[in-house]
């Protein structure tokens, strides 16, 4: 009888960490879906971005193609949270990386159109993709934090060896872009 109590108390225990486990990395990956969702808010409202600035900066065709560029090629990536690779996360945050340099390079071509600056448009796409760049970073601390809950979760003893069966595997973090990690130097 003694046996049995344990065997099902333990049975119990098993199913209650499995399906922690299984919970901690839904809100892991509901988090990597919401850092999808803000990038893609982010690459809808390029071509906006892009058409308003044309019409005032026609010369200006290379930067507009290395945005378009960057935004299909950061669009086309798509990757499985719960599966990736350093590797593949690493190309994910590069083609995110292309294309925030892309727009930076699109702000500052406005910046030598003072009619565009003043642009009821521009100014609220402009606006509108400041509040997306905050959003998407947002997104990535949140998703960051579901990750490290997670792969807490399937990391500490004894549910680490359930973890390996059931096949739970650490999940990748977004990391801090590597330009970032030089301070801009700023000169008068």
């Amino acid at each position: 009888m003694i046996i049995i109590a344990i065997i099902v108390l333990a049975g119990l225990w098993a199913m209650g960490a499995y399906n922690g486990m299984v919970a901690v990395q839904e809100d892991a990956t509901n988090a990597y879906a919401n850092v999808q969702s803000a990038y893609q808010r982010r690459a809808d409202l390029i071509p906006n971005l892009v058409e308003t600035v044309k019409g005032y900066a026609e010369h200006e065709e290379n930067t507009f193609k290395e945005v378009v560029e960057a935004r299909a090629k950061a669009t086309q990536m798509t990757i499985d949270p719960s599966n990736c690779t350093p590797e593949q996360m690493q190309a994910f945050q590069k083609a995110q990386g292309e294309l925030g340099a892309a727009l930076g390079k699109l702000i500052a071509v406005s910046e030598n159109y003072p009619e565009l600056k003043a642009n009821e448009n521009f100014m609220d796409l402009q606006k509108q993709l400041e509040g997306t760049e905050n959003r998407i970073n947002e997104a990535r601390n949140k998703f960051n934090d579901a990750v490290t809950v997670y792969n807490r979760e399937i990391r500490t003893f004894p549910k680490n060896l359930f973890a390996g069966i059931f096949g739970f595997r650490t999940m990748e973090k977004f990391a801090a872009d590597e330009a970032a990690q030089k301070a801009p130097s700023v000169k008068f």
